[in-house]
């Protein structure tokens, strides 16, 4: 198999299933409980920020962005990340996070906010937040929670209850 660069690009409908597959390969059906899944649960993503990488016509990735509240503050989650085994260690994890914060970032988003390990995600700009001013709910490893500014000073507004956008 001979190895192209990936194809980064805003995920279409017809990939759905697909994707589906590889998040159900990647985290199985424990990740309908996660806190995060939750946040996301009934909230449409925005298209412009749900991507895919292909590799040679092949589903090898994908990220989502999805619209949440962090106190008064509008954010963005990231998740779920999932890339496909026979990809791995090509940096192709972490291609769709920047990728997926540009974008947000053109947009006009002030932060993303995620949950997962701050020597992977740390790089891509992420720290971590106190919990006592980022509170997400339900069971979380509060050091695993991490926040990207998009925009200079966008931590400082990101204060309070982490909640879904549902409903505005």
């Amino acid at each position: 198999m001979k190895t192209l660069a990936p194809v980064i690009r805003p995920e279409t409908p017809a990939e759905d299933a697909a994707i589906e597959a590889l998040h159900q390969h990647a985290f199985g059906p424990g990740r309908f409980a996660r806190t995060a899944f939750r946040l996301r649960e009934g909230v449409p993503c925005d298209p412009e920020l749900s991507l895919v990488a292909m590799i040679d016509g092949r589903l090898a990735g994908s990220v989502k962005l999805t619209a949440i509240r962090i106190g008064e503050a509008p954010s963005l989650l990231l998740g779920p990340l999932a890339v496909d085994p026979d990809f791995g260690s090509r940096g192709l994890g972490r291609a769709l996070v920047r990728a997926a914060a540009e974008k947000a970032r053109t947009l006009g988003h002030r932060s993303i906010l995620l949950v997962g390990d701050a020597p992977y995600y740390g790089p891509l700009g992420f720290h971590h937040v106190k919990p006592t001013e980022v509170i997400m709910p339900g069971p979380v490893d509060p050091n695993r929670v991490l926040l990207c500014e998009l925009v200079e000073g966008a931590a400082t507004e990101a204060k309070g209850p982490v909640r879904s956008a549902r409903g505005g």
